[in-house]
């Protein structure tokens, strides 16, 4: 339940005042690293790699509302070089070890008066899906929205029929709100109900340590395998 005080004239209840209501930050092209490979900002140049991951590959773009798959190389880079120009959605690049683009994800719906803000546009490429960089980027995108850039809000929403996103951000640690019905037409001119999720501020320093409690190398066994999962760390069932 939302925790509330007296109105000091009324006496009604209203919310408790922020601690600090300055506006957060918005994004740039920093450069975040981790231990299997880095996020950087999304350029033209990255369609390249991106393509030689994507081409063949149209599932991850089925949940993707307005953009994708693509039919060639050309509309592709277009289409790359238009996200990388936008301020909102901000994209950034997921890039292995070796250097190599397998991934995109963006931040959007940026809205730094209220430090509010959304990861989304998640591209995994089939190299990038089930690896640990596909959860490590995940874990260096968070900590950036809340540790560098000060929000206090940080939302996850999805096509409530995709269900590998809904375990995603349970996974990660996301807490579900609720399904808003109807809530677009996709590229298809299909109903797409809309699932929303979000983390607070309050809850990233848990969800931090569950992070790194799982990227640990210590987790993995010989053969790459994880001995906890990231879902049970967070308290999902598994």
């Amino acid at each position: 339940m939302t925790q509330s005080e007296p109105h000091p004239q009324t006496g009604q209840p209203v919310g408790l005042r922020v601690e600090n209501a300055a506006p957060a930050t918005r994004p740039s092209p920093v450069m975040l690293k981790g231990r299997y490979g880095h996020l950087e900002k999304l350029k033209p140049e990255h369609a390249d790699e991106l393509w030689k991951v994507f081409a063949g590959h149209d599932r991850p773009w089925t949940y993707i509302s307005m953009d994708g798959p693509f039919a060639n190389f050309e509309a592709f880079s277009t289409f790359i070089a238009k996200r990388a120009a936008a301020a909102d959605p901000y994209a950034y690049a997921i890039v292995d070890s070796t250097g190599r683009a397998i991934g995109y994800f963006t931040l959007l719906r940026i809205v730094p008066e209220m430090r509010v803000i959304e990861v989304g546009h998640v591209l995994y490429s089939p190299a990038l899906q089930r690896t640990p960089l596909g959860t490590e980027a995940q874990y260096l995108l968070a900590k950036y929205v809340f540790e560098t850039l000060g929000y206090r809000r940080y939302e996850w929403k999805c096509d409530a029929l995709n269900a590998a996103s809904r375990r995603a951000a349970l996974r990660y640690g996301f807490v579900y709100e609720g399904t808003f019905r109807q809530s677009m037409i996709n590229k298809e001119g299909r109903n797409r109900d809309t699932a929303w999720f979000s983390m607070l501020d309050s809850e990233w320093p848990e969800r931090k340590r569950n992070f790194e409690r799982w990227l640990a190398p210590e987790n993995f066994d010989g053969e790459g395998r994880q001995k906890v999962s990231l879902a049970a760390l967070n308290g999902q069932k598994v």
